[in-house]
């Protein structure tokens, strides 16, 4: 027996998934390192936030020694259930990675979300803070030392669900780019850079971190003045460049209402994440008043700020549609998500439980809407022409997800900070 108690479900389901999860708080830490000053009393929120989750990553971290847990709940006798968590019963089989069955994805991702949580808690619990990093550098060392892909190891504890189809270097390279922000060790810097990880990308989530470590690391050049770091600036560019609409080398689709279109699942996965780095890359240019071009076309700070905009602006309700894609803002939201404790009635208005299958029939497949508001959680968004039908059984486009919105509270607040009205 162990004890794993905390942290999120990823989505509209009772597992918790922690590749996913790890990222989500990764993500929520960056942004409250970067834009915790235009957050006002919601970095309170920020603060516990990520906290309910790295209490519980350093329970996976340390219950078992040369073992990190990172999974707990069967997905796929989960899903086929449809119930409150609160009537949840299915066996909460715990799943983890070890010397032999190596997770360095996964390891790589928690080791990030503990370096960069560390930096949050530094000044407000710096003992605290001395633990997520103390934690951090165990869990990277483990990573780095047992080299191999989770979904190798787990198989279908995992997958299809949250596979690490993008390898796990990126991941080494994200946790030795945080470990080395977080403590100035050297040996990181040294580590990333024998990684070889130089593909070029034209994405973020949380499967592929290539792009989030390189504006990370470029950091250094553009506000540091560090030169060290001028190859992650350039590779950072080369990214910009793949998604900026009118560059001669983007390879990034919009729609006709002006949206970043990556992938038909849950394409505002990648928006938000994409965005986070377009605000944050145009802070750092700011900084340092810097601009660079992708091919004839030069691109300010404001360039990046302004497609950024536009993308939230997108998502809060500026689209064909006038629909917020976040639950609860503006006048028409969705009201039939797929998630289970939204569609199903509240302990408070129906105290029986519900077993598995009961929920499908009343409150899975009919068109009502949810009884319980979600507010703010954002889905995975319209389709390629801008269309969302605002069904529960379309998950592609009306499941929420951590992830999906812990990557825009940076840019939300940057935006705040930026545009005063």
């Amino acid at each position: 027996m162990v004890d794993l108690t905390g942290g999120y479900y990823d989505a509209g389901d009772n597992v918790k998934f922690n590749f996913p999860m790890a990222y989500t708080t990764t993500m929520l830490s960056w942004g409250t390192l970067e834009y915790g000053k235009r957050m006002g009393p919601e970095i309170q929120s920020a603060r516990a936030a990520i906290r309910w989750a790295t209490d519980y990553f350093i329970k996976c971290a340390t219950a078992t020694p040369n073992t990190l847990y990172v999974g707990v709940g069967d997905p796929t006798t989960d899903h086929k259930c449809w119930e409150r968590p609160e009537d949840m019963d299915t066996a909460r089989t715990v799943y983890s990675v070890t010397a032999s069955k190596p997770g360095s994805d996964v390891a790589g991702e928690t080791a990030a979300a503990l370096a960069a949580a560390s930096m949050v808690f530094r000044k407000v619990d710096p003992k605290y803070s001395r633990l997520l990093l103390a934690t951090a550098k165990k869990v990277m060392q483990f990573a780095m030392q047992y080299r191999g892909a989770y979904s190798d190891s787990l198989g279908s504890a995992v997958c299809p669900f949250y596979c690490s189809y993008s390898g796990y270097k990126d991941e080494l390279l994200w946790g030795a780019a945080w470990l080395w922000r977080a403590t100035n060790d050297a040996s990181y810097l040294n580590f990333l850079k024998t990684l070889g990880a130089n593909d070029a990308t034209d994405i973020f989530s949380w499967d592929n971190k290539l792009a989030g470590a390189r504006v990370l690391l470029a950091r250094r050049t553009l506000v540091d003045n560090d030169k060290r770091f001028e190859s992650f600036k350039q590779q950072a560019e080369d990214f910009m460049c793949r998604i900026i609409p009118n560059s001669p080398s983007s390879s990034t689709s919009y729609t006709q209402g002006g949206l970043m279109f990556k992938l038909a699942e849950s394409n505002l996965q990648y928006v938000t994440s994409i965005t986070f780095l377009l605000s944050t890359y145009a802070k750092y240019m700011s900084a340092s008043k810097y601009s660079f071009n992708c091919g004839n076309v030069k691109v300010s700070s404001s360039t990046l700020r302004n497609l950024a905009k536009q993308q939230v602006d997108y998502i809060l309700g500026e689209n064909p549609l006038k629909m917020s894609y976040m639950v609860g803002f503006g006048a028409n939201f969705p009201k039939r998500i797929h998630h289970r404790g939204s569609s199903i009635p509240s302990k408070a208005s129906h105290p029986q439980a519900f077993g598995c299958d009961n929920g499908f029939q009343s409150f899975f497949y009919t068109s009502n809407p949810n009884p319980n508001t979600l507010i703010g959680a954002i889905i995975g968004g319209p389709n390629q022409s801008d269309g969302f039908p605002d069904d529960r059984t379309d998950y592609s486009h009306s499941e929420p997800a951590t992830y999906i919105n812990a990557a825009i509270v940076g840019p939300l607040a940057y935006l705040a900070g930026s545009y005063s009205s």
